[in-house]
């Protein structure tokens, strides 16, 4: 039986940058070479991606987000639409709808090829913390990014989304319900697990006996950060016995070493330590609103951590308030330290969560996702030539562009 062939277009495919990244991995390393063919069409990452053929595109770096960089394929156009000539795809998967991913869009409709895609990140929640200082375009913005995925995304054949909240966002953005499919993520349970729990690594780290709330993420604005510095100093005022961990590194890092000066940072860790910290900590605080998933707070649930985290973003779907965690008002400090602290204080309450979380997180398997996955991209080849837009060619924003990288 032949191969079924797919292109895979990613501006960054460096495995384990970000949460994004590594969800792709997930399905990257789980593909079955008797039954597909790959070709992977990507800008930041490795020489090649494991044994496949890859075609790597030029690159530039974001000064709006250190580490991110967006790919530039007009500048090998020629080349690509060869090496894709050659390949000759079947199916066409898109990561993001950066200038890589419509032009990826362009050459299947050219082609008459299917379009799977993936709602990695919630762009249009960023423009609040890039735009902060210029109040007045945070709307045209909003509405730009807005229009452009409803247009993007209307015209792929299969859209995955995260979450149930994130789907009712883009309904109401206009993208058509018949396009998307609830796809979670999946969570390595045997990684991120509460076996591993050792007060000893925090100690370690702090010198002290003293519960610790933990926040994870990219230390960047778009996190929600100055909430952050509001309930640290809810705490310190106080004189609240409690260590506040950081884990994690990004551009806003000084800044909050300077606003958090008593609370330990670890920079970027590797996930084995990563899950040494989640079991052995004592509540999970993040008040990101920006998450299409919330990665961190799966693993963080798994490892039977119980979070208190904002209500908003992909990331609350997770938490039942009340049953395995806390939802907070996101910008509400008062909100946060007053669920922090009913954790601290009722060990009961605290069990009661971990519990809760440890049940729900099981339920999630990587393997079944990629199976999903795997028998819709089968689908798809198989299926009809689906109907495209040939007229249609958008031109997103500049910075549409750039937000679209920032996953």
């Amino acid at each position: 039986m032949d191969k079924i062939k797919v292109a895979f277009f990613a501006d960054i495919l460096a495995e384990k940058f970000d949460g994004a990244v590594r969800t792709m991995y997930q399905l990257i390393n789980r593909i079955d070479t008797t039954r597909f063919e790959y070709l992977f069409i990507y800008g930041a990452g490795p020489e090649s991606i494991l044994s496949f053929d890859s075609f790597r595109v030029p690159h530039i770096n974001l000064p709006v987000n250190a580490g991110y960089s967006l790919a530039l394929p007009n500048r090998v156009k020629s080349s690509l639409n060869k090496k894709l000539k050659d390949f000759a795809p079947q199916v066409v998967h898109i990561a993001t709808p950066s200038y890589l991913g419509n032009f990826a869009l362009s050459y299947a409709e050219q082609h008459q090829l299917p379009v799977l895609t993936i709602y990695h990140t919630h762009f249009i929640s960023y423009v609040d913390y890039y735009f902060k200082y210029l109040p007045f375009l945070i709307k045209p913005v909003k509405n730009r990014i807005a229009r452009g995925h409803k247009r993007f995304y209307n015209r792929c054949n299969k859209v995955y989304v995260p979450a149930t909240s994130i789907k009712h966002e883009l309904l109401e953005m206009g993208i058509a319900p018949e396009k998307m499919q609830l796809w979670k993520r999946g969570i390595d349970t045997h990684l991120f697990n509460p076996v591993n729990r050792d007060k000893r690594v925090i100690e370690r780290l702090t010198g002290n006996q003293n519960p610790t709330i933990m926040f994870a993420s990219r230390l960047v604005w778009e996190k929600n950060l100055e909430t952050l510095f509001a309930v640290y100093n809810s705490f310190m005022e106080r004189d609240r016995k409690v260590n506040f961990l950081i884990v994690g590194d990004g551009s806003a890092r000084q800044v909050c070493e300077r606003r958090m000066k008593n609370a330990y940072f670890t920079g970027k860790v590797d996930h084995h330590y990563l899950a040494l910290l989640y079991a052995s900590a004592d509540v999970f605080l993040f008040p990101s609103v920006s998450e299409t998933y919330g990665n961190v707070v799966a693993e963080a649930m798994a490892s039977g951590l119980p979070c208190v985290i904002a209500d908003g973003g992909g990331s609350k779907d997770f938490v039942e308030h009340g049953v395995n965690g806390f939802r907070c008002s996101p910008y509400l400090a008062d909100d946060y330290v007053q669920k922090l602290e009913t954790l601290l204080d009722n060990k009961p309450l605290a069990h009661q969560f971990a519990t809760a979380c440890i049940r729900h997180m099981a339920e999630l398997s990587w393997d079944g996702l990629a199976q999903t996955y795997f028998n819709d991209i089968s689908s798809l080849a198989t299926g009809p030539a689906p109907l495209t837009e040939k007229s249609i060619k958008p031109r997103l924003h500049f910075i549409t562009s750039l937000l679209s990288a920032c996953w």
